[in-house]
């Protein structure tokens, strides 16, 4: 396992253009390479402005989006119009604002069961993937220290033969779906982006704590062969206490 690669930048906005490039970056090396580009998006707050940034046209315009294919990493369990559905955050900060064909946005279905759900969209994965993974993943952290769907002590943490799996969420009260770790640990590179100084103490527990992923999943996430990345600003990095 590659150690991971911290970056910290300003604030949430230099986050969010740091990332926005690197993903560019990714792209435009993935395309050359072999003539696509997969990418797995996370929902929650902070990628927002990364996918508004990407949909913008100083950006929108340096991307061949024929050439991308879209995935997510997990999804609540509602329906694509459901104001709680990562999918339908992503499509009205980025999907609906860029000229990419529908057919190459892959969504999970939580509007059925999700058991099935979860079977569908991990056939989807092999039948893409095979024993492969996605060129990026982007993945956030919540302040208890999970990512994706895979949340503290859930029998999502125990999975080793699945690439998305079903898995209720007491804390939460409510079902999910999630890429598993042992897929995105396939991916070429998996960007971790965490911001505000409400996760400093717990971004500290991660990466400088003892391991204990059932209580940390994000430990989990060890792309091998791969690349880890975190980008940070400076308050979830504990620096802004310094000043």
């Amino acid at each position: 396992m590659q150690e991971p690669s911290n970056q910290v930048v300003a604030d949430a906005d230099a986050m969010a253009v740091t990332a926005a490039q690197r993903i560019i970056q990714s792209a435009d090396a993935a395309i050359e390479a072999h003539g696509l580009f997969s990418i797995a998006l996370s929902g929650g707050n902070t990628p927002k402005p990364v996918y508004e940034l990407l949909a913008s046209p100083q950006y929108s315009k340096r991307i061949d989006w024929s050439r991308w294919e879209i995935y997510f990493g997990d999804e609540r369990c509602v329906p694509p119009d459901d104001k709680a559905s990562n999918y339908r955050m992503a499509r009205e900060a980025l999907f609906d604002r860029v000229p990419i064909a529908p057919q190459r946005v892959h969504r999970m279905r939580g509007e059925i069961d999700p058991q099935q759900a979860a079977v569908e969209y991990g056939q989807l994965l092999k039948e893409k993937f095979g024993d492969g993974g996605v060129d990026l993943n982007l993945l956030g952290m919540g302040d208890n220290g999970h990512t994706a769907s895979l949340f503290p002590h859930t029998t999502a943490l125990n999975e080793t033969s699945h690439r998305c799996v079903a898995v209720f969420v007491a804390e939460v009260n409510a079902w999910r779906l999630t890429m598993t770790a042992p897929f995105i640990n396939r991916s070429a590179e998996v960007l971790v982006l965490v911001a505000g100084a409400a996760k400093a103490q717990r971004v500290a527990e991660v990466l400088e704590g003892p391991r204990d992923p059932q209580r940390l999943p994000i430990q989990l996430i060890q792309p091998d062969p791969g690349r880890l990345v975190w980008i940070m600003d400076r308050a979830a990095a504990g620096m802004d206490k310094l000043d």
